[in-house]
């Protein structure tokens, strides 16, 4: 497995073990990862705190020279929210892990010229559908449903 993909699933666990989403994300450049995070809406009250808006904003105040040269990792194909700070802040390619349980604005990333990469990670497409089928309720508060 990718060590990045691992990485933002072991956000993903981090989130699920805290009570909160189980979608982590990983923010690389030059091959290292400078941001992480996991979606903690639930943990703080946040309206906008999905696992990519997480590593983003834990990646710090950045030029906009360094996002061109990033990739985003997430185990979840990322909505509209974080689609469109991806296009924001023209970070090149996203690495999905799975799009199974939910097929994010990915017509709309390649569109703006992003580049996609989906895995179909098992390890994701099954946290996903534990945790939907567990708590319909925060998934779908999650997705604005």
């Amino acid at each position: 497995m990718d060590k990045f993909l691992a990485a933002a699933i072991e956000e993903a666990k981090k989130g699920l073990d805290e009570g909160g989403i189980p979608i982590g994300s990983v923010l690389v450049h030059k091959g290292q990862i400078i941001g992480r995070g996991h979606n903690q809406r639930v943990q703080k009250g946040s309206t906008v705190l999905h696992g990519e808006m997480d590593a983003l904003e834990n990646a710090g105040r950045l030029s906009a020279a360094v996002y061109k040269e990033c990739t985003l990792y997430t185990t979840l194909s990322p909505c509209p929210m974080c689609s469109g700070t991806v296009m924001l802040y023209g970070i090149p390619k996203v690495v999905i892990g799975e799009n199974k349980n939910f097929m994010g604005n990915e017509v709309l990333l390649r569109e703006h010229g992003v580049e996609l990469e989906v895995l179909q990670d098992p390890e994701c497409i099954t946290m996903m559908d534990d945790f939907i089928k567990a708590r319909p309720d925060l998934w779908n508060e999650d997705i604005g449903e």
